[in-house]
């Protein structure tokens, strides 16, 4: 155990950000630099040993919190980023992006602020970087095995990398100019800098695996052509299909998808283009959708400018404490401040939108809404309630229904899909297509960056179980998998 009083005498205390005035002037990171190193073992040191972890049931990857976290006590960073690495192949990004369900699960919360785990996470593999503890792990030995990657986001990629660590020879395609995949172009800069995506690429190169980028399978190479090329196929294609929003007006210039948006504001950060193609400056902007991809847009339109910025929601405003039905130690829908909504704009609940309103050439100008409520357990409008708001940028981040069918991967290589449209497969992550194996959203429908991760290190062992027999991989969840968080 870590300090046996430490969740007694010390009470939880987060990363600091940078002051408001001062961040939205660039893309960095948020977060004051450094902030927590002079906290952070005493933060760990709360965490209470418990006899049965629940924060090991709330993380889909089984993270051995505990354990690190007495390591992050006692400041033996080398050991604590073993053991987190154990189940974690990029803690950095999960640090950065989880929500984490696991401080939802943990013991400590019943009746007191939970343990900082994710801030603990973050800490523990930045001092593994800075400290050169993170190096490339090549097999000692090649199977003589190919494998195939389609997509380069965390499941993609943790796939590849375990299946590389196994002695397999591994190609990862990316239709993107770029690998990443969301984390690359969906996540904004001062979110996750991208300099923590191309250190983990270095690595995976050291190690053996290939990247391929601007190749599409199903496009540019048919699916069943690649399948023959190789001796087993991951697909990770993710859940790409934005959720639209079908109302009179949705043509109209200045009606775009979060992921319309968002990519093009990551490329000039790249340095791909100078300016955004769609920007909010001086712009009345409106983002359709209360989750995280619109805190996102949120974000990203603040840096950029814009006059103003109202965030709709369809749902009712959660509340700040458990609501009875998600007791602990379920994941609980709380009303939750992001760093982006600490930099202005308006929040509004229980509203859906009628439709959009343009001036003569065709740019989108007003967006007409009215209240909802429940009625007899649906979603109906409330009369009398309806109004306009200025918008001459808006961004729909409603979510996603699902893997792009449209490009030629599902039909050409025969997959077959279950009832919620995504692609099927069965508990060694197997797909209906003898080799072909499925990870991460691309199965299992718009989900977590901890769940893509797990089910990649989980598909990557069935992969190698199909070529080789056995496996000595990790599989941490099976796809029937269902953590208290969800």
């Amino acid at each position: 155990m870590a300090d046996p009083k430490g969740f007694l005498t010390t009470g939880r205390e987060v990363a600091r950000t940078r002051p408001v005035g001062e961040r939205v002037k660039d893309w960095n990171e948020v977060y004051v630099p450094g902030s927590l190193l002079p906290v952070i073992s005493k933060q760990a040191g709360r965490c209470m040993d418990c006899g049965i972890p629940f924060c090991h049931n709330g993380c889909p990857l089984g993270n051995l919190i505990p354990e690190w976290n007495d390591y992050a006590y006692r400041e033996d960073w080398r050991a604590a980023s073993e053991r987190l690495h154990a189940t974690n192949n990029f803690p950095e990004f999960t640090g950065r992006l989880c929500p984490a369900p696991c401080e939802s699960a943990c013991v400590l919360g019943i009746n007191q602020p939970a343990v900082t785990i994710k801030n603990v996470e973050v800490t523990i593999i930045d001092k593994a970087w800075d400290h050169g503890d993170v190096t490339p792990q090549p097999p000692e030995r090649l199977s003589g095995k190919t494998v195939a990657v389609i997509g380069s986001g965390p499941a993609g990629l943790a796939a590849a990398q375990q299946l590389t660590r196994a002695g397999h020879t591994v190609a990862v395609y990316e239709r993107a100019d770029r690998i990443g995949g969301l984390l690359r172009y969906g996540i904004p800069e001062f979110k996750m800098e991208k300099r923590h995506i191309n250190r983990r690429i270095e690595q995976m190169r050291a190690e053996g695996t290939k990247f391929r980028t601007e190749v599409e399978i199903g496009r540019d190479i048919d699916a069943a052509k690649l399948r023959k090329r190789y001796d087993a196929v991951v697909v990770a294609a993710g859940a790409t299909t934005s959720r639209d929003l079908p109302v009179p007006g949705r043509d109209l210039k200045g009606v775009h998808f979060a992921m319309e948006y968002l990519p093009v504001a990551n490329k000039v950060q790249e340095g791909d283009l100078t300016v955004s193609p769609i920007s909010a400056e001086g712009k009345h902007v409106v983002v359709i959708g209360g989750g995280d991809t619109g805190a996102d847009c949120v974000g990203t339109a603040h840096r950029q400018g814009a006059a103003s910025v109202t965030q709709l929601e369809i749902m009712p405003r959660p509340g700040e404490d458990r609501a009875p039905h998600q007791p602990w130690p379920t994941f609980p829908m709380l009303y939750k401040v992001t760093s982006a909504h600490e930099e202005g704009g308006e929040r509004v609940y229980s509203v859906s939108t009628t439709h959009f309103e343009g001036d003569e050439d065709g740019n989108v100008q007003w967006l007409h809404l009215t209240e909802v409520e429940f009625t007899g357990g649906r979603l109906t409008p409330k009369p009398g309630t309806e109004q306009r708001i200025p918008a001459q940028l808006v961004t729909l981040a409603m979510g996603f229904t699902g893997t792009d069918v449209d490009n030629g991967l599902v039909e050409q290589f025969g997959l077959g899909l279950d009832e919620r449209g995504n692609i099927a497969r069965d508990a060694d992550y197997a797909t209906n297509v003898p080799g072909v194996f499925v990870a991460g959203d691309a199965g299992r429908g718009q989900s977590l960056i901890v769940w893509a991760i797990a089910e990649g290190r989980s598909a990557a062992r069935g992969v190698d179980r199909y070529l080789t027999g056995a496996s000595t991989l990790p599989a941490p969840v099976r796809p029937t998998d269902r953590a208290l968080t969800v």
